[in-house]
């Protein structure tokens, strides 16, 4: 059976026979609407120039644009701006309902809000605003068109992402901020060929000392999956160091914890969180980063003290996850159940907003459900975007389901540089290094496991202790050279 996947370069496959006989039992919500949060993040830009042209001429009418065209993708917002932003931008559609650019910055300060406070609720508020200005401008509306792209990856919807930013990109090809939305965009799908060419694009543009951070900031995404991670961590940290507010600096300091958390360098990565934190204390990923990285440093109490109040109100179904897989590795599988339960809750609500959680769903199906529910799911993601995530997340429901030598193909295009962005993930290997053990291919396991534990030794409460028992057990078993292409 040809196994290859329809990735770039290679030759599509048909899907093997489904199960005749299955019991799929559904953990969570049954039907989901698409989209995605990506990262990408809107802001506040004092002074920042209208996107498509400069202010217009005179105090009170420059005054008027800036209020105007301060929400722009790229750039991270405080929440009491945005809120203040929202209810100026109210007031000025009441008053002037033909004001398309008003309908286009509203639009998008519900985006950034609902992404900020984890409220799906303001993603169809931001959709009718935005289709709003739309119709009121036209399609060459390069103000709304961006919106709705950052809207569509805030709902996880890259193919929505890629046409809107493509617009947009086209109407102002100048402009630098319409880059970086077709880069997260092509990101998701998988097109990372695309996602480098219109990076170097942007970095090709001549923009002013308020838009450089956020192409920083962009480049280190980039340099991220293409396992650049030296790089990565200079472009955010250079980008932190330019940012004009606090917001900015703390979602980008944030973002430099993560990449220390990747590479498992604890310290560093506590250090970043915390100061993250100290800027701006409604950051939502850098609490979660905080009390995964204690958690790891053998401080459990203080972890999962963090971890309650992260999720306190309006928790991210990821960090529910998190929290519940910490009590699972305790043995508190009471607790755990409870976090599960209240995944399920949230994941309701982001749905309900339009947000495509089939990812999330059929990675807590795979290993907590039914992983046969978990492969349906997968599948139907991946012929929509198949990014590496979506890869490595439906090799490893394959793998659970018994299915371990279709499994290894999307669990290898999840970890060939070749075939994907390049990323370095403990988790992908791991997955990839349980499934050839599976396979009796224990050459590869070994090496696949140890550099999964090499990369970050503290991936996974649960999953660390198995990659450990895994590598005793495999023991001094002979290597074997990787597979030819």
């Amino acid at each position: 059976m040809d196994n290859r996947l329809s990735v770039p370069g290679a030759s599509p496959v048909p899907e093997p026979p489904r199960r005749s006989r299955r019991v799929l039992r559904r953990v969570l919500v049954a039907a989901l609407a698409g989209g995605v949060v990506a990262g990408a993040v809107l802001a506040l830009l004092p002074g920042e120039h209208p996107v498509g042209g400069p202010p217009a001429p005179g105090p009170r009418a420059q005054a008027r644009t800036q209020a105007l065209t301060t929400v722009t993708y790229g750039v991270p917002a405080a929440l009491p701006g945005l809120t203040g932003l929202i209810g100026r931008q109210e007031a000025r559609v009441r008053a002037q309902p033909r004001d398309a650019r008003a309908w286009a910055v509203l639009g998008s300060a519900y985006v950034e809000r609902g992404r900020r406070a984890g409220d799906a609720a303001d993603y169809p508020r931001a959709e009718r605003a935005l289709r709003t200005s739309l119709e009121v401008r036209g399609t060459r509306n390069s103000e709304a068109l961006g919106g709705l792209a950052a809207l569509a990856l805030a709902r996880r919807d890259f193919p929505a992402a890629k046409r809107y930013g493509e617009q947009a990109l086209k109407a102002a090809p100048k402009q630098w901020s319409a880059y970086p939305p077709l880069i997260d965009a092509y990101t998701g799908l998988g097109d990372y060929k695309n996602a480098r060419s219109t990076l170097d694009k942007l970095l090709g543009l001549r923009t002013d000392a308020a838009a450089r951070p956020a192409v920083m900031a962009r480049a280190a995404a980039v340099y991220r999956d293409r396992g650049w991670r030296e790089d990565a961590v200079a472009q955010l940290t250079d980008a932190a160091a330019a940012a004009r507010t606090p917001a900015a600096q703390a979602a980008w300091l944030a973002g430099v914890g993560q990449l220390a958390w990747e590479r498992g360098d604890l310290p560093d990565a506590l250090r970043h969180f915390e100061a993250a934190l100290r800027l701006d204390p409604d950051q939502r990923v850098a609490p979660a980063g905080r009390a995964r990285t204690l958690a790891a440093m053998g401080r459990t109490s203080e972890a999962l003290a963090v971890y309650r109040a992260a999720v306190k109100e309006r928790p991210r179904p990821e960090d529910l996850l998190e929290l519940g897989e910490l009590y699972e590795s305790l043995g508190r599988t009471e607790l755990a159940e409870e976090q599960y339960a209240r995944l399920r809750t949230a994941v309701r609500g982001s749905v309900a907003g339009g947000v495509d959680e089939e990812l999330l769903i059929g990675r807590f199906e795979a290993d907590h459900g039914d992983a046969w529910e978990a492969v349906d799911r997968l599948r139907e993601e991946w012929r929509r975007q198949p990014g590496i995530e979506v890869a490595d997340a439906l090799g490893w429901a394959l793998h659970r389901s018994g299915e371990d030598q279709e499994a290894l193909t999307y669990a290898t295009v999840a970890t060939d540089k070749a075939k994907g962005g390049g990323v370095r993930s403990a988790l992908y290997a791991f997955h990839l290094g349980v499934i050839e053990g599976e396979l009796e291919r224990y050459g590869p396991a070994r090496r696949h496991l140890q550099e999964a534990l090499r990369i970050n030794p503290y991936f996974s409460p649960l999953r660390v202790p198995v990659a450990r028992e895994a590598l005793q057990e495999l023991g001094d078993v002979p290597d074997e050279p990787p597979p030819s292409e």
